[in-house]
């Protein structure tokens, strides 16, 4: 296993990273969004927000969503930050197996057997098969290989081809290779949203002995092919029991106490086979060692959980204090699993 702790070398890299390509104008918004929502004077908040992003690895948009301005010191401590997350990404993911986790086909390839699914790779020539497996399916996810947020990503529906030639040329010329056959999700997850596939994020640690689930966020879409932000998404924290800790939010100031479509009350939301998918989590987590510290999304089935796919670089899914109640995060978990 990798030594322990977080070199200074990379931190003051980003530092001076951030520092070169700061938006004064972006801070100055986003504190506006703290004053709206808690009356905090715009001023202090800017003094504090680049205090906290220079001292404490916060970045500003986790200043704000983390409701930093109403927490106390040793409160704020407790919480999970990108830029801490950005360090433990370069530090536990060799270089040479992050290809994996970035192209979406080397990922499929490799994880094959979690993944539970039919997919095809989109090629010079295949345009029979093609149309033979979006036929079967009726209707299918189109994906380009290396994308992140959700971006990349198409449902087309086998019903409204016109042209088989002229789609399988189309999804060639948007590089949209990778097809897959449609997860059918849990009905415990489809009575909150049934018009999208809706993921498990999963935070975890492979020390080389034990995997460490570190958080757990239920990400929510509305009816688009992601339930990414980005498609209007937003996400609530599970504790360890796989049960809603409160209410859903996102990075846009918008709290969801029920799903805007279906009226499902978020707070009441509880993850199926929640045992099984712990186990799923240790089983994939043990298959690319060198790549220890991961963002998994899953998705429970009616028969258990499938693998959607994993991110080398986890990103962050944290707690929100003002919607929750709890003023408290994630973070001594990741330092007692990982010893930074």
């Amino acid at each position: 296993m990798p030594s322990t702790g977080l070199s200074l070398g990379p931190k003051l890299r980003y530092l001076v990273e951030r520092a070169r390509r700061i938006d004064v104008g972006s801070v100055i918004e986003r504190a506006k969004e703290v004053h709206e929502q808690h009356g905090k004077a715009v001023p202090l908040v800017v003094a504090d927000m680049l205090w906290s992003a220079a001292r404490r690895d916060v970045a500003f948009q986790d200043y704000v969503d983390y409701d930093f301005a109403i927490l106390t010191r040793e409160e704020r401590a407790t919480f999970m930050t990108h830029p801490v997350s950005m360090q433990l990404a370069a530090k536990y993911a060799h270089p040479d197996h992050r290809v994996l986790f970035e192209n979406k086909i080397e990922f499929n390839r490799r994880f094959d057997r979690f993944l539970r699914r039919e997919w095809l790779v989109v090629e010079a020539g295949n345009a029979d098969a093609v149309r033979a497996f979006v036929e079967k399916h009726g209707t299918i996810v189109a994906k380009v290989p290396v994308s992140h947020m959700g971006l990349g990503v198409h449902r087309y529906h086998a019903e409204e081809v016109q042209d088989w030639a002229a789609f399988h040329r189309g999804l060639l010329e948007r590089d949209e290779i990778l097809l897959e056959e449609v997860i059918v999700q849990h009905p415990d997850l489809a009575a909150v949203c049934p018009g999208t596939v809706n993921t498990t994020r999963i935070t975890a640690f492979n020390d080389g002995s034990d995997v460490h689930i570190l958080a757990i966020a239920q990400k929510f879409g509305r009816g688009a092919v992601s339930d990414q932000m980005s498609f209007g998404g937003f996400y609530t924290m599970l504790d360890d029991a796989g049960h809603a800790i409160g209410a859903g939010y996102d990075s846009h100031g918008h709290v969801h106490e029920k799903h805007p479509d279906t009226g499902f009350p978020i707070a009441q939301f509880q993850l199926p086979f929640m045992e099984e998918v712990r186990a799923f989590i240790d089983r994939v987590a043990r298959i690319v060692p060198q790549v220890q510290y991961v963002g998994w999304d899953v998705v429970v089935s009616p028969d258990g959980p499938v693998l959607v796919e994993g991110n080398w670089g986890a990103g962050v899914y944290e707690n929100k204090p003002s919607v929750t109640g709890i003023r408290t995060g994630h973070k001594p978990r990741y330092r007692k699993a990982i010893g930074f």
